[in-house]
C-alpha cells in the first residue's frame, strides 16, 4: 500500500540531483533519476578496494580521490552498473575496463588497490571489516540502550585517534554523537550490496547552506562540498530544517523516504575538489556551530522517479 498524498505539506522543490559513479570522486549532476531500494540508480556503483585488507577506501583517508571525476558510459539500471571513465587530477583519463585503472589509482593513493563494481549483498565477506571484534561490536550496537556505553569504551582505546582523524577534529573538539549510527556500519565497511556509508539517500537544503554562509561568509558553501543526492530549494530559516525531518516520512517527486539521521560530517567537506580549494574553516564551522551535522540521511520506503522541480513534501504522521 502506498503512502497517501492527502494533506501532505510542501516544504520545498528539488533544485539539484546528484549521483557519484565512484565512491569519493566528483559526481554527475542529473535532471532526473530513478531511486530504487538501494538509492539512486548508479550512485556509488564503483569503489576502490584494498585487496590485502578488504578495506573499501574513501576520501576520508585519501582526499586526493575528491580531485578525480567519474562519469558513466551509459545509463545505469537497478541490475546493471556500466563502466566509467575517470579523469585523474593530472587530466589523464582511464576506463574502468582497462587494466591500467587499478594501477593508476594505486599510484595515486600510494596503496595497492583495485577498482571494483558493487558486489551482491549476499557476499557479506566482501564488505566485512577485518578488525578483531568488529562483528561482535556491531551486534552489541544493535541494543540501543548500550550504545552510549559502547561509544565511551571506543574512546578509551586507539580508535579515538583514528576517529578524530576521520572527522577532522582539533584536540579541543568533542567527537560527534554516534548513537544514531546503524549497527551495520561497525561490522561492514559499507552496507552489503552498496557502497554508501550509512543510508541510501542524502538530502540537503538551500536554507541550511544559506545559514552556514551567514555563520562563515568568508567560506564558499558550494553544494559540491557536501555530496548530497538531492538539494532541496527551501525558504530561509533560523536553523537546519533537515533536523526536523528525522523520523518523518517525506515524498520527493515519486519517491517516499524516511528521515533517519542528521548527516554527521567527516573531514571531506574541507578538502579540495574541482575548482574548490581546501578550506578547513568549512569543517570548523560545522563542528562548532552545527554539532558536526549538515543534511539528512534517509532510507527508502517507496521507489520512484525524481526530477528537478519536483515538490518535496512532508507526509502527516497520521498518513504513515
Amino acid at each position: 500500500m502506498g503512502v497517501s498524498k492527502e494533506a501532505s505539506i510542501e516544504v520545498g522543490r528539488v533544485r539539484e540531483i546528484w549521483r557519484y559513479p565512484v565512491k569519493s570522486m566528483i559526481g554527475e549532476r542529473l535532471d532526473r533519476g530513478y531511486v530504487g531500494t538501494k538509492g539512486l540508480w548508479g550512485d556509488r556503483g564503483w569503489a576502490i578496494r584494498g585487496e590485502a585488507t578488504g578495506e573499501i577506501h574513501n576520501a576520508k583517508r585519501h582526499p586526493i580521490l575528491m580531485q578525480c571525476r567519474a562519469i558513466y558510459r551509459e545509463e545505469p539500471r537497478a541490475d546493471h552498473i556500466p563502466h566509467v571513465e575517470i579523469t585523474l587530477p593530472d587530466g589523464a583519463t582511464v576506463s574502468s575496463d582497462s587494466p591500467a585503472a587499478s594501477q593508476r589509482l594505486s599510484e595515486l593513493i600510494g596503496r595497492h588497490v583495485t577498482l571494483r563494481p558493487v558486489q551482491p549483498g549476499a557476499d557479506t565477506a566482501y564488505y566485512r571489516r577485518r578488525e578483531p571484534g568488529a562483528a561482535l561490536f556491531g551486534r552489541l550496537w544493535a541494543y540501543r540502550s548500550a550504545r552510549r556505553l559502547l561509544q565511551r569504551l571506543i574512546l578509551r582505546g586507539p580508535a579515538e585517534k583514528e576517529l578524530r582523524a576521520v572527522f577532522g577534529l582539533e584536540p579541543e573538539d568533542p567527537l560527534p554523537d554516534l548513537s544514531g549510527v546503524p549497527p551495520v556500519a561497525w561490522e561492514f565497511y559499507t552496507p552489503p550490496g552498496t557502497y554508501f556509508d550509512l543510508f541510501p539517500i542524502h538530502v540537503l537544503t538551500t536554507s541550511t547552506l544559506q545559514l552556514m554562509s551567514q555563520l562563515n561568509p568568508a567560506a564558499n558553501w558550494d553544494v559540491r562540498r557536501f555530496r548530497p543526492n538531492v538539494l532541496v530549494d527551501t525558504k530561509p530559516t533560523n536553523g537546519a530544517i533537515e533536523n526536523d525531518w528525522v523520523g518523518r516520512t517525506m515524498r520527493i517527486g515519486d519517491v517516499v523516504v524516511k528521515g533517519e539521521l542528521p548527516a554527521i560530517r567527516c573531514a571531506m567537506p574541507m578538502h579540495a575538489q574541482a575548482d574548490l580549494p581546501r578550506d578547513p574553516s568549512v569543517l570548523r564551522t560545522i563542528v562548532r556551530k552545527a554539532d558536526q551535522s549538515l543534511g539528512l540521511y534517509a532510507s527508502i520506503i517507496e521507489a520512484g522517479s525524481v526530477a528537478t522541480g519536483d515538490p518535496v513534501e512532508l507526509v502527516p504522521r497520521s498518513a504513515t
